[in-house]
């Protein structure tokens, strides 16, 4: 048996309240506005508030005041976390987004008791079962949240509990900022060891003459279940989350690719979905949508070039490389990708890149390591401290 009384979420807050008359701000009075993007779901904050005038968001905005509980109720926002605390809020006013759902706790009832709450895997899982919607526009509904139970500990244990919660929080922060660190690393070393390359007199020459693209078809009728990369496998430089496709391929064209390939998706290439094949990668497959360009060993590497790709020159290029319109009506296409001029380093400076590449990802991966202990710890208490076993 729990340890704490439940009640429904709706008879301890106000869910979406109103704006009382007394409330209304003149005109022209600066409030605190929240878009979705403002708030940081690993952090649980308001990151980036602005400032507008009330005439500009009297209509149409989610209203809330300091201390209000802010939640996500809208795909992907909400099963990515996205929720946060009103704090700081210009004369204790705010509005936001309208895919915002409020909590106002009641007498009886911590703010970040409730923030704690709503934060829970388990909660959220709960609420994406009950979205409703068409596809792309799901959302939580209101009798969700009024419905859903929470424990209600006395006042003071919340306090005690909520303490104990943000001091492992405050652990996960600390590991994030340390990720962010290490994640600016292999840029500001490769512009430390490359800079601008026009000033140091290295040759020019076409991608198509260093790296040309190399397509290794697989006979799609020997594969059912296979490790597929996605447009979503693509990092800042590398590769996360592959998924596995779980169906038959029937008539897809599907290509191998090796350790070593610099690989392009031929849509968001301009955005950075650039990355190296690795070891690990191996046995894995893309579909036509992906563009493997094989470095010459005796003239450059993949480290050199990706990074290259990734810089504000590098990704220009790949921009004027790619016609079209918006998303996928825009394309990178094979032969204007092979035409673009890329600088040519000394081979052993671009190796030596590459070595200290492969020390920071270790450096990232032991980090990585180290993060999702803290995230299973802290998720642990979570679970813990709602069951009363705390």
């Amino acid at each position: 048996m729990k340890r704490w009384p439940t009640k429904p979420l709706g008879e301890v807050c106000a869910i979406n309240p109103k704006l009382v008359a007394s409330e209304i701000p003149g005109t022209n009075t600066d409030v605190t506005f929240v878009p979705m993007a403002a708030v940081d779901e690993l952090s649980g904050s308001i990151a980036r508030p602005e400032l507008r005038e009330y005439s500009q968001v009297a209509k149409g905005y989610t209203p809330f005041r300091e201390n209000d509980v802010l939640f996500a109720k809208i795909t992907p926002c909400m099963q990515n976390g996205k929720a946060a605390i009103a704090r700081g809020l210009r004369g204790g006013l705010g509005f936001g987004s309208t895919k915002f759902h409020v909590l106002r706790p009641t007498e009886g009832l911590l703010p970040q008791w409730v923030f704690a709450f709503i934060r829970q895997p388990s909660f959220r899982s709960a609420a994406e079962a009950n979205f409703t919607g068409t596809a792309g526009q799901q959302r939580v509904p209101v009798d969700f949240l009024k419905n859903f139970p929470i424990p209600v500990p006395p006042l003071p244990e919340q306090g005690r509990l909520v303490k104990l919660l943000d001091e492992a929080d405050e652990l996960r922060k600390l590991r994030g900022q340390a990720d962010r660190r290490t994640a600016v690393l292999i840029p500001a070393l490769f512009h430390e060891m490359f800079g601008n390359s026009r000033s140091k007199g290295w040759p020019s020459v076409r991608l198509g003459e260093v790296a040309p693209i190399v397509r290794r078809p697989v006979q799609v009728d020997l594969l059912a279940n296979y490790p597929e990369l996605g447009i979503r496998s693509f990092g800042k430089g590398t590769f996360h989350k592959p998924s596995l496709s779980g169906v038959e391929v029937g008539g897809k064209r599907i290509y191998r690719i090796e350790p070593g390939d610099l690989l392009f998706s031929n849509v968001f290439a301009w955005e950075g979905a650039i990355a190296v094949v690795k070891r690990e990668d191996s046995g894995r497959f893309g579909s036509h949508r992906f563009i493997a360009c094989v470095p010459k060993a005796e003239v450059a590497t993949s480290d050199f070039l990706s990074f290259y790709f990734l810089t504000a020159e590098g990704l220009e290029k790949i921009g004027e490389a790619s016609p079209g319109g918006a998303g996928r009506n825009r394309t990178l296409g094979l032969d204007a990708l092979s035409r673009i001029n890329v600088p040519l380093p000394p081979l052993p400076l671009q190796k030596e890149f590459a070595q200290r590449v492969i020390d920071i990802r270790e450096l990232e991966s032991a980090q990585a390591a180290r993060r999702q202990r803290s995230d299973d710890l802290f998720q642990s208490l979570l679970h813990r401290a709602f069951e009363g076993e705390l």
